[in-house]
């Protein structure tokens, strides 16, 4: 995990959910553009950090006024962006470099599976461009 330095507030909504949920999280990313919170969680644990019918998810996003996300944590590019845009099929993730030295991944989904990929307004291949950039140093991600 690259050197992530979390703001108070940050680390404060992780107690929170940690708390709430007795789910380890990893990484905790406010994005304000889209009013939303982003928890990473410890590999194996997003079911346990939803509950069940989404109760954890719903209850913070009370309590938080905000839209809560979360997702489960990998070491590799790859996995990473198929978690962040699940629940959409990912065919092929393809790592290329633009000629002024950018990092763009394009990432192939079925035609049917592209609106899920997406997501609303652009929300999930927004949360899979955040985490690559955050945890890979990607600059672009691209639904295919």
């Amino acid at each position: 995990m690259p050197n992530i330095v979390l703001t108070d507030d940050e680390m404060r909504y992780i107690a929170l959910f940690e708390e709430l949920t007795g789910v380890v999280v990893k990484d905790c990313i406010i994005d304000k553009e889209r009013g939303r919170i982003i928890f990473v969680v410890k590999e194996g644990q997003v079911g346990k950090a939803v509950g069940k019918n989404g109760i954890n998810v719903k209850m913070l996003n009370k309590i938080l006024n905000k839209s809560i996300e979360v997702v489960e944590y990998s070491e590799t590019l790859e996995d990473i962006i198929r978690k962040s845009l699940f629940p959409a099929r990912v065919n092929a993730i393809k790592l290329t470099k633009t000629a002024n030295g950018k990092k763009v991944v394009i990432v192939s989904v079925p035609p049917s599976d592209k609106g899920i990929a997406i997501g609303k307004d652009g929300r999930n291949v927004s949360r899979a461009r955040i985490l690559a950039k955050r945890y890979f140093g990607i600059d672009k991600v691209m639904i295919a």
